[in-house]
């Protein structure tokens, strides 16, 4: 039989299906050797071992690699020997034999033509492996009592044999029934398999998403139509009134005539209207149910088993405790939840990580265990389910829990937060910590954890597909982390608000809160709207200055904010108003526009108009520019603010916070709009950005002083006529000549600082304010 050369184009299909094939029966050997490693042997879970070595044997020599029969043969003997109760599989022989399930998983990856050189570099390691699989035999020697002595072929009978050697099937089986036989047993009847790529498969979501969406604008055609019958149906009564009112008058008989047409003609077109209406409705409702059904059809081609992503973590698992001397067990509940192949692809990272740190971090050491009165053996529970349109997953272990007040001491000691607000934080609050990158309990770093890294991993994960993440604990019963995500990433719940007479969609499961705050109610801290929210001051910004869209509207009574970020940054985002929450079809940009700002996407709307999708971490990271570097369009007060002329605008530059707000209130209290800057480098790019009648700045600053910033002011074309006032301790000539040498247009001292000298200073500079806008 000519079987070819498996790297050939025409035997690529092959080789696919054999590494299929050995996917699945690895996954069947891991599985029942941790059962057998836990004593729980029955004849049917060693035929079933038997079975899966044997296959993977058959599938070997079928594709021509001769060192994965020799592994698999040599597997396949043990169960032999455990079948007759001559070998019992405990520890030691689970390792072996584990041993060989990660040899297999190695030279699945190679063809005929490329295992040559692996074997090469991996003589010793198989020749180790073999000799500790020999040394199992030696059970023979202790035949059970009634049971004969086998006569047992291949690598344990002779390990130097050449794989030539090896005893073959009476009736290999053909290349074609094997492919038939593991396509059959993937996916049913082979003959109505079809080959999908995963792009297609994206191409084709996306084109039922929109057809999805396409038939959700015939609601508000309907709807259209139904107020034109409304008024169809006022006209007609509007117009038998008439008629009524007219017949007093006597009209003649062709007027009468018409008249009676007429309305004969009005009531014809209701019915007609109303019958279509009826037909639009339930084409609607046919069109809805039909696209919807067409696109969780598709939707579910994108599915695959959650089982499919934790195959290897029960064995990951159990190596991981033995090499920590711990006793742990793995349970997994919801395998065949379904789960969009995006979303599991990404979920395997992260749950490695999390069951890592269970393993690690949570659960003890036996002794321990039975100190506290618990099973010598740990749990980690592994879940997955759907719930309320989310898909759910949850890792769980009955370890040691989290000690609540050695997270709030190293969120001082790491100074994250002061002792007092440490002081108030909640449970949940605590917990968030565990989430930030670098933040560890552990004293030391091993190998397995305490950089802080893994935890951080998981966040960002849930982040990028726009879920959730909660945690839970309780001291001495373990700790719960329950990852919130889409079940797909096509499709999106979002808010929608307008900025600037332009739709917005923001992820719904990115938003702490959507609230209307009474416009009253705002606290201003230099220049700054702040309002209350969780027992946090939380500064406003506006959305019109983060995403560059002109200045806001007048404002009302109240200011609709969607609350964004973690507990330590937070901020509000005002915006012109709520549209509601939509659900909406995930449409990439053009890949030639590259990384659009604060933008990740975007979506259509019922009626066909597009919508950007605001790309949440983007869109923190420019607030925090924006506060860091710039000043802030300013969230007015009231109304009447806005309405009038607006006062002259002044800068205030000063690493002093006492001193900044002491300038900010004086000038303030005099008439004038005055933002502020921590240093000069803040002060240069709010000049750049914005319109300033006056610089007032201190000497002495971090990163970029006074006097420096007074020479760039001047030497800039656009900025040049801006007068700056240096405000300084130092007194002395010399540092006056050295100020307005920079550019200084006035000097004034701190040592005689005070309300008049500094109002009158900035009078002579830049003139009176318009009293009309004085706060």
């Amino acid at each position: 039989m000519n079987q070819g050369k498996p790297d050939d184009a025409g035997n690529r299909p092959m080789l696919e299906l054999f590494r299929a094939e050995a996917e699945h029966q690895t996954a069947i050997l891991t599985s029942g050797l941790l059962e057998l490693e836990r004593g729980k042997t029955a004849p049917q879970q060693l035929e079933m071992l038997m079975r899966a070595a044997h296959s993977l044997k058959g599938a070997a020599r079928i594709v021509n690699l001769q060192t994965a029969v020799r592994v698999a043969h040599a597997m396949e003997d043990c169960f032999s020997l455990a079948q007759q109760g001559k070998l019992e599989i405990r520890r030691r022989e689970a390792d072996s034999l584990f041993r060989g399930i990660d040899l297999l998983g190695q030279i699945t990856k190679h063809t005929e033509a490329s295992i040559g050189p692996w074997e090469a570099d991996h003589a010793e390691e198989l020749r180790q492996y073999f000799d500790a699989l020999a040394s199992l035999s030696q059970a023979r020697e202790r035949p059970a009592s009634g049971l004969a002595e086998p006569e047992v072929a291949g690598p344990l009978a002779n390990k130097d044999r050449p794989p030539d050697s090896l005893p073959a099937p009476a009736f290999p089986p053909s290349p074609d029934s094997y492919a038939r036989a593991i396509a059959t047993r993937a996916y049913g009847d082979p003959e109505r398999v079809v080959r999908l790529t995963t792009e297609n498969l994206n191409r084709l979501l996306g084109l039922a998403g929109e057809a999805v969406v396409e038939s959700r604008w015939l609601r508000p055609f309907a709807d259209s139509l139904q107020r034109l019958n409304r008024h169809q149906a006022e006209l007609a009564d509007n117009l038998h009134d008439l008629r009524e009112r007219l017949r007093e008058e006597h009209l003649s008989e062709p007027a009468e005539y018409q008249l009676s047409e007429l309305g004969r003609k009005a009531a014809e077109c209701q019915r007609l209207l109303t019958d279509r209406i009826q037909e639009l409705d339930a084409f609607e409702r046919r069109s809805a149910f039909l696209s919807q059904r067409t696109y969780l059809e598709v939707l579910r081609m994108r599915m695959r088993p959650f089982g499919d992503s934790v195959r290897r973590f029960p064995r990951m698992v159990r190596d991981l405790a033995r090499a920590l001397d711990k006793e742990v067990r793995l349970e997994i509940l919801g395998e065949n939840t379904q789960v969009d192949r995006d979303i599991l692809e990404r979920l395997e990272s992260p749950l490695a990580h999390l069951l890592r740190n269970a393993v690690d971090h949570g659960c003890e050491v036996r002794d321990q265990r039975l100190r506290a009165g618990k099973p010598p053996e740990g749990t980690i529970r592994v879940e997955a389910r759907h719930s309320a349109g989310m898909l759910l997953v949850t890792v769980a272990d009955d370890g040691a829990g989290v000690e609540r007040e050695r997270v709030r001491q190293a969120v001082v000691a790491k100074g994250l937060v002061s002792p007092e607000a440490a002081a108030g934080l909640t449970a949940s609050e605590l917990l968030d910590f565990l989430f930030l990158p670098g933040f560890t309990l552990k004293k030391e770093v091993t190998e397995i954890s305490g950089r802080g890294v893994g935890l951080d991993v998981v966040r960002n994960m849930v982040r990028s597909v726009r879920g959730n993440l909660r945690a839970s604990t309780q001291p001495g019963r373990g700790l719960r982390i329950q990852l919130q995500l889409p079940l797909t990433l096509s499709v999106l719940r979002a808010l929608l608000v307008e900025v600037a007479g332009e739709p917005y969609a923001i992820p719904a499961t990115r938003i702490a809160r959507a609230l209307k705050i009474r416009r009253d109610s705002l606290e201003f801290l230099e220049g700054r709207a702040h309002f209350r929210f969780g027992g946090q001051q939380v500064g406003l910004l506006t959305a019109h200055q983060v995403l560059d869209c002109g200045d806001p509207p007048a404002p009302g009574e109240s200011v609709p904010v969607v609350v964004l970020g973690e507990r330590n940054a937070r901020y509000g985002l005002a915006v012109d108003r709520f549209l509601g929450e939509r659900e909406l079809v995930v449409q990439p940009l053009d890949a030639r526009l590259g990384k659009v700002r604060d933008i990740s996407a975007a979506a259509l709307m019922e009626d066909g108009s597009p919508v950007l999708i605001v790309d949440v971490d983007d869109l923190i990271r420019s607030l925090e520019t924006l506060v860091a570097e710039g000043p802030l369009t300013r969230i007015q007060r009231s109304s009447s603010e806005l309405a009038a002329p607006k006062p002259k605008r002044i800068l205030a530059v000063d690493d002093s916070l006492p001193v900044r707000e002491l300038v900010r209130q004086i000038l303030t209290s005099h008439g004038y709009l005055v933002d502020v800057a921590v240093d000069g480098v803040q002060a240069w790019h709010a000049l750049r950005t914005g319109r300033y009648d006056l610089v007032v700045t201190d000497v002495d600053m971090p990163r970029l002083g006074g006097l420096e910033l007074a020479t760039l002011i001047k030497q800039d074309p656009r900025l040049k006529s801006v007068p700056v006032m240096i405000v300084s301790y130092k007194g002395c000539e010399e540092d006056r000549l050295r100020g307005l040498d920079a550019g200084a247009d006035y000097y004034l001292t701190k040592g005689g600082f005070n309300d008049e000298t500094l109002a009158q200073a900035v009078l002579d500079l830049i003139g009176e304010p318009d009293r009309s806008t004085a706060t």
